[in-house]
Parts: structure tokens; C-alpha cells; sequence
């Protein structure tokens, strides 16, 4: 069982105060990578797969990555943790969901997080708040290189790194830029940034990544193909990208207050009406109504609210968040009045 603590304490990845903190809401940054010698992880037997994650546990150990460094085998936790760590995108639906043995290993301020047999025998994993794409990557750069004095990496000198699905082969990086554009959202606008994210290489995906739908107007911007492409070419694409979306949606948010002020106000204290009196309520139509509180706050339409709480809110308003922190499983009817009740109570506190 992890940490209890854990589903408590908000996500330093969710702080405030980083760059473009008002549209971006986070980067992250992973590498794939594989250890030669071994097969890949949907074919190896349950032998190789024992073997190799004993030596990834003391190979990872020896490379000191950071002080306190959290260890947890995936296959041996319930299905509310493991669905915990994936909300706090310290691991992914398929390493949640996979077989065999597994694991994650996390540093305490998750800005470091490493899968071992997931889709490939390594996901290494950095996380930050706001628009830090070149930080975050020289970071994760770093580790990657401790790593590998200790890992022989399956690497060819033709392709790169070798990877389980060609999309990753050659850096292996993937940059993503989780954004939140309620007035892109709300004008139609959404359809033109996938348009010409695509154009770019890149992609739109959902909140909750790959194969997931927009949630509360948040959105990832990230990198589709690695292979052919040098990792300042992939940061650079999406750093412009995400500048490009930045600057479009403060543009809308102007806009919307000079030409549509009693919609825009409409909708932010519509929003404060239901989080703050409603007896029931579901994670979507939750995370919808925070977005317009996020807007509200960035606009300068709410003045008593602090953006971090509902960033935070974000977060512990999902099902395995709000169930760890009551104490107890509960079933959908029971989570939607819980979830209802802990925002009352989070927002009460807050006026």
C-alpha cells in the first residue's frame, strides 16, 4: 500500500508562478528506453521479466538519482492505488493496467518519476510546473546519462534508441505541454490549434494523455515521431507551438471581456454558484466548472480565489484522490456527493 500522504499533498507540478502559468498548466518529459540483451516487454516470460526488473531495482539504486527516491511494485498494489499514481501522472493507464511484474520508482516531489516494464523496459519521466520545456529536458538528460554508465542500452548506430513502437525509435524523447484554453474551447478555436499542431508533428491529446478526451478545457500538446528528429528540433517545435497557443488564447481572453463581459461573468459565477451549493456532482461536470473558476481568477473576474487552490482541486477531485482521502471505496452515487461536499468545504474556506 502507498503512502497515505500521498493523495493529502498537493503536486509540486501544479505550483504557480512558472512561466505562462496562466495558460500552462504543466511540461513533462520522457524517454523510452530498453536494455539490450533482453526482449522486449509484452515478449518476455515471466522469468526474464523477474530477472531484469531485480536488476533495474539495484541498477536504479546505485545511479543516487535523488535523495529519498520512492520504490512501489505496481502488480502488488490494489486498483485505487495504482489509480492514484496514475492521476498523480506518476505512471500511465497501461502500466496500471498491465501484467506481470512492475514497477515505479518516484522522487517525494514527483518531479522525477521512472516506469520499469510498461511498454518498454524503461519510461524515464520528468515533471514541472508551467512552460519549462528546455529546464525539464536538461534535467531529464542528466539522469538519463547516470543511467546509462550503469545500463546497457539497446541502441543502433543507424536508428538510435530502439523502442517497442516505432513512433518512439531514435531519441525516444516525448515532450508534453498541458494547456488550458476554456476560451479556445468556448469560440470554437480548439479545432484550428490541432490543425496546426499537426502540420508541426505534433499532436492534441486530452488531459489524460494519449487516447483520452478534453477534460475541464485542459489539453497536452505534445511531440507525435522521434525517429529522424534530434531533440532540439522536438523541443523547439513545441516550445514555438505552445507560445503560439499561449499568446492566442490571452488574445481571446481580452477579447471576450471588451466585446462579451456579461457572458464571460455569466459563466465564472455560474460556475462559483454550483461548486458552492450543489449536493452532487460528477468529476467532469466538476473539472468543467473549475475551468471557468481558472479562468475567472486569470481574468481578473474573481479576487477572493487563489489560483493554486484550484489547480489543487484539479487534482483532488478525482476518484481515487477523493476515495483515499475519505478513507473508505465508494461507489459513484457516494463519490459524487463526497466530491460536492469536499469543494463546498475547500471553497468556504477559501471566501
Amino acid at each position: 500500500m502507498i503512502d497515505e500522504s500521498l493523495a493529502s499533498r498537493p503536486c509540486p507540478w501544479l505550483a504557480l508562478g512558472a512561466e505562462a502559468g496562466d495558460v500552462v498548466i504543466s511540461t513533462r518529459v520522457r524517454l523510452a528506453r530498453n536494455v539490450r540483451g533482453y526482449p522486449m516487454p509484452w515478449k518476455m516470460s515471466a522469468d526474464q521479466r523477474d530477472e531484469l526488473e531485480e536488476m533495474l531495482g539495484t541498477r536504479l539504486g546505485q545511479a543516487e538519482l535523488e535523495k529519498g527516491m520512492v520504490s512501489e511494485r505496481v502488480d502488488a498494489l490494489g486498483p485505487r492505488d495504482r489509480q492514484l499514481l496514475v492521476e498523480r501522472h506518476l505512471i500511465s493507464r497501461e502500466l496500471s493496467l498491465g501484467n506481470g511484474r512492475r514497477a515505479v520508482h518516484f522522487s517525494r516531489d514527483e518531479h522525477l518519476a521512472i516506469m520499469t516494464d510498461e511498454e518498454d523496459h524503461l519510461r524515464l519521466q520528468a515533471l514541472a510546473p508551467g512552460l519549462q520545456v528546455d529546464s525539464t529536458w536538461s534535467y531529464l538528460n542528466g539522469i538519463d546519462s547516470r543511467i546509462e554508465k550503469l545500463l546497457p542500452y539497446a541502441v543502433s548506430e543507424e536508428l538510435g534508441y530502439l523502442t517497442c513502437c516505432p513512433t518512439n525509435v531514435g531519441t525516444g524523447l516525448r515532450v508534453s505541454v498541458m494547456i488550458h484554453v476554456p476560451t479556445l474551447v468556448s469560440t470554437g478555436q480548439i479545432t484550428k490549434v490541432a490543425t496546426a499542431a499537426a502540420k508541426v508533428g505534433l499532436v492534441l491529446r486530452g488531459f489524460r494523455g494519449e487516447g483520452s478526451e478534453a477534460t475541464g478545457d485542459l489539453y497536452q500538446i505534445s511531440n507525435q515521431v522521434t525517429l529522424g528528429r534530434s531533440e532540439s528540433e522536438i523541443l523547439g517545435d513545441v516550445r514555438v507551438m505552445v507560445d503560439k497557443v499561449v499568446e492566442w488564447e490571452r488574445g481571446l481572453r481580452k477579447l471576450l471581456l471588451r466585446q462579451s463581459r456579461n457572458d464571460l461573468e455569466d459563466r465564472v459565477w455560474r460556475a462559483w454558484g454550483q461548486l458552492r451549493f450543489a449536493r452532487k456532482m460528477g468529476t467532469e461536470e466538476a473539472l468543467g466548472h473549475l475551468s471557468s473558476l481558472r479562468l475567472g481568477i486569470h481574468v481578473e473576474l474573481l479576487h477572493h480565489l487563489r489560483p493554486a487552490l484550484v489547480n489543487e482541486l484539479f487534482l483532488l477531485i478525482q476518484p481515487a484522490h477523493l476515495q483515499a482521502l475519505v478513507g473508505r471505496e465508494l461507489d459513484r452515487e457516494e463519490r459524487d456527493r463526497q466530491r460536492a461536499a469536499f469543494v463546498r468545504r475547500r471553497l468556504s474556506e477559501a471566501e
